[in-house]
């Protein structure tokens, strides 16, 4: 009867265990990614603008895709809605020096851009 009684509570006490241990692994894997779409203008120039502009972007933590056209001054960007915001982003280009939307470029880092990447302050964007 003793060896019932201590089997049953050796029982529960690790049904209890491996029932702590799921809840974790589950409470971690719970959040799903929330993908967002956003697409903004940025000013630039040529090939080695859109370089760095998407480096720029893509250097931001839950950015999965940026892509920047010359011709439309505009980019389109992937992100995790929970790891990131569209002004993060915005301030990752502008900090590289390019003008977006909503923020200035960096003036240090736009005049050290190479002479073809030093665009009208000016021009349009999001065409």
């Amino acid at each position: 009867m003793n060896r019932l009684i201590l089997s049953l509570i050796l029982s529960v006490a690790l049904g209890v265990t491996s029932c702590k241990s799921d809840a974790k692994s589950t409470a971690n894997t719970t959040q799903e990614e929330t993908t967002t779409n956003i697409s903004f203008g940025v000013r630039g120039n040529c090939s080695m603008c859109k370089e760095t502009i998407e480096k720029a972007a893509q250097t931001v933590e839950g950015v999965s895709n940026a892509t920047w056209s010359v011709d439309k001054k505009k980019i389109e960007v992937s992100f995790d809605a929970n790891s990131t915001n569209d002004i993060a982003i915005h301030n990752a280009i502008a900090a590289s020096g390019y003008d977006t939307d909503k923020v200035s470029g960096n003036e240090t880092a736009y005049k050290n851009l190479p002479s073809c990447c030093q665009y009208d302050r000016n021009m349009a964007m999001n065409q």
